[in-house]
């Protein structure tokens, strides 16, 4: 059995996952990566491929993992994708596919990894959501509603869970410098003009980081927030809250 604590990132592979994967284990912690493509993940990180929407492969990894590390403390529900477009722009089947990746898959990877949670010490979840959960932003309807879902579905799961000692809390970024955005502008019609957009709009006048957010995630994930449950951690440069 490792005698670090354990914990599964899922979309570990890229962005802020792949981030807040380093910063896990600078900190002494045993990060796995838990990807559908880990071809990216440097020699030496363990890293497990998995479809966070396949019923069978969610909880047959979260039991693999188990099984090679002994335990499992820390689950980090990062894997999401994006959308853009009002309430018109995004069929019903892409509304599905969403939220299954978004929401649905988030309470697949916590529900396996429960009877392991249990059993540790320092058991803690941390859910990753969005600003837009938070704010009302212009064409984020489908996405923004699925974030909103995951801040739900924390407090309902910090509730839930609190009297068995495991932790539940959310990160909610703003707009972050990783491939889902750099996608997003290179969409765009004007690249340049998108890019500027997005920085002014949060109030320090930048994208946050990747590694802000792992900062934040990593604080949540870890022993030194033991009092901290059912919060939402925003990320967010102040968009939610200031008006400047």
């Amino acid at each position: 059995m490792s005698e670090k604590l354990v914990a599964i990132v899922t979309g570990g592979a890229s962005g802020i996952g792949a981030a807040t994967v380093t910063l896990l284990r600078q900190r002494g912690i045993e990060a796995v990566v838990v990807d559908r493509d880990i071809s990216a993940v440097p020699d030496g990180i363990p890293a497990f491929v998995c479809d966070v929407t396949d019923d069978a492969a969610v909880p047959a990894t979260v039991d693999a993992i188990a099984a090679e590390f002994g335990r499992l403390d820390i689950v980090i529900n990062n894997a999401g994708i994006g959308a853009t477009g009002d309430v018109a722009a995004n069929p019903p089947s892409e509304w599905l596919h969403v939220f299954d990746v978004n929401v649905v898959a988030m309470a697949r990877v916590a529900s396996a990894a429960l009877p392991y949670l249990r059993n540790s010490a320092c058991a803690a979840i941390v859910n990753t959501a969005s600003v837009v959960a938070l704010t009302g932003v212009k064409q984020r309807a489908l996405y923004g509603a699925s974030k909103g879902a995951v801040v739900a579905l924390t407090l309902a799961m910090a509730a839930d869970h609190v009297g068995e000692g495991i932790r539940v809390n959310a990160v909610a970024p703003g707009t972050a410098d990783t491939p889902w955005v750099g996608r997003l502008l290179d969409a765009a019609d004007d690249p340049v003009q998108a890019a500027d957009a997005l920085r002014r709009r949060q109030p320090i006048g930048r994208l946050v980081s990747a590694d802000e957010v792992a900062n934040a995630i990593v604080y949540l994930a870890s022993p030194d927030a033991a009092s901290t449950t059912g919060t939402i951690l925003s990320v967010d440069g102040g968009m939610a809250t200031l008006r400047v």
